[in-house]
């Protein structure tokens, strides 16, 4: 269980990498970054999880299972959703004015 949730993990991270290093396009970009984001979080669960485990709740039965990460977790879903919310906002905002999504269009706008 623990060997496959890894692989996983490192297949997502991995298309997550070569999306953001291989397109051109923003929006891509940012879905390739979210790839990333998951890839960690979810390493992150299968970090937390105990064979034979059980909810923290009392009466305690056998092993318990640490609520942090699944806390963590949670809490950077939230986090991470308003940030993929504002960067397709600016992206929209960027395509209204530049009438393009291609990162080599922005380039002009620094400085």
């Amino acid at each position: 269980m623990a060997v496959m949730s890894f692989l996983t993990v490192s297949l997502l991270f991995a298309l997550g990498l070569f999306t953001v290093l291989s397109r051109r396009n923003v929006f891509k970009t940012v879905i390739g970054l979210t790839l990333m984001e998951s890839a960690v979080l979810l390493l992150l669960i299968s970090w937390a999880y105990i064979p034979g485990g059980s909810a923290p709740i009392l009466p305690l039965q056998g092993k318990g299972v640490d609520p942090l990460p699944h806390a963590f977790t949670l809490t950077a879903i939230v986090i991470g959703a308003c940030d993929i919310a504002l960067a397709f906002a600016f992206i929209m905002k960027l395509n209204r004015f530049e009438r393009s999504v291609n990162v080599d269009d922005f380039r002009r706008l620094k400085g």
